[in-house]
């Protein structure tokens, strides 16, 4: 099997890629998987939608309705939390653009502040807003700890004024894993944000650990390493006992390595396409990995 069959094998079926979603198939499946909060007990599904890169489109009709369809599909399986920041271009118009468009039963808006000084700071925020066209974040964190000091103690009185329900820090970084290690020490903070994948396992060692000693929620971004990773696994065949947690394709056996690991409440993969969207979302549902099993996925995904 090679990469083709994450980029073009779904496509063959027929006009997947291009029909609406459909919210039959999740209601069939059963219950989605879900993680709490820790600071609030509050339940988000455990697969959001990233928007880096794939949601920068510009003002392209074309590429913005595609867009809203991927958006369409995330919500009629049963997604919630989509990520984004003024760092992505126009990620965040395209994301109220496809808002207005969809049908949702719910939304958790996460947003990032990303510039420096607190006035410059403020006024991003509120840019955001209002390209999402909502009324408040759900989350708003620091993106890639710029000028954090500064914007934390924005963040802390936006939350004591309602006008956020949760703050956090990112990063995507490895160099910036100390660092982000002394705020959630020291800081009140709801959320943090980091790298971790089948390979890029460092935070194992510390970070996670450390969020669920500080009950703190993790969002794990780059969880194909943009795209590397499953690539290089679409080469080989997908074993045959990735069936004994219910896996279908390669998408769901990495996204459900990560979903696994006690601390982790979300993962946020980007994609660009309805179906690789649905296969996104199939980590949802079914049997997890126990520690033996994710032990054993590390292993193959070592030595293919």
């Amino acid at each position: 099997m090679n990469h083709l069959t994450r980029r073009a094998f779904m496509g063959s079926l027929g006009a997947a890629a291009t029909m609406p979603a459909f919210s039959t198939s999740r209601a069939a499946a059963g219950p989605i998987l879900t993680r709490a909060i820790p600071s609030s007990g509050e339940l988000i599904p455990a697969i959001g939608l990233g928007t880096w890169i794939t949601f920068n489109v510009g003002n392209d009709e074309r590429l913005r309705a595609a867009r809203a369809q991927v958006m369409q599909a995330f919500f009629d399986r049963g997604g919630t939390l989509i990520d984004s920041s003024p760092m992505y271009g126009s990620s965040e118009a395209m994301i109220g653009y496809g808002l207005a468009r969809t049908k949702r039963p719910a939304l958790f808006s996460a947003g990032k502040v990303w510039t420096l000084l607190k006035p410059l700071g403020v006024s991003q925020m509120e840019a955001s807003r209002k390209y999402w066209g909502v009324e408040r974040f759900d989350l708003m964190q620091v993106h890639n700890l710029l000028d954090w000091s500064t914007h934390i103690e924005t963040l802390k009185a936006m939350k004591a004024q309602g006008r956020v329900r949760y703050i956090g820090i990112t990063t995507s970084q490895g160099w910036r894993h100390g660092d982000l290690e002394q705020i959630m020490r020291s800081q009140p903070i709801d959320f943090v944000a980091f790298s971790y994948n089948v390979v890029d396992r460092e935070v194992e060692e510390r970070l996670l650990p450390l969020a669920a000693e500080r009950r703190i929620a993790v969002i794990i971004n780059r969880p194909f390493q943009e795209g590397v990773l499953i690539d290089r696994m679409m080469r080989y065949p997908l074993p045959a006992w990735a069936a004994e947690i219910d896996c279908a394709n390669w998408a769901q056996f990495l996204l459900k390595f990560i979903v696994s690991h006690p601390a982790v409440t979300c993962v946020i993969p980007a994609t660009r396409r309805v179906d690789h969207m649905e296969e996104n979302m199939g980590a949802l549902q079914g049997r997890l990995p126990d520690a033996r099993m994710r032990a054993r996925m590390a292993r193959h995904v070592e030595n293919v």
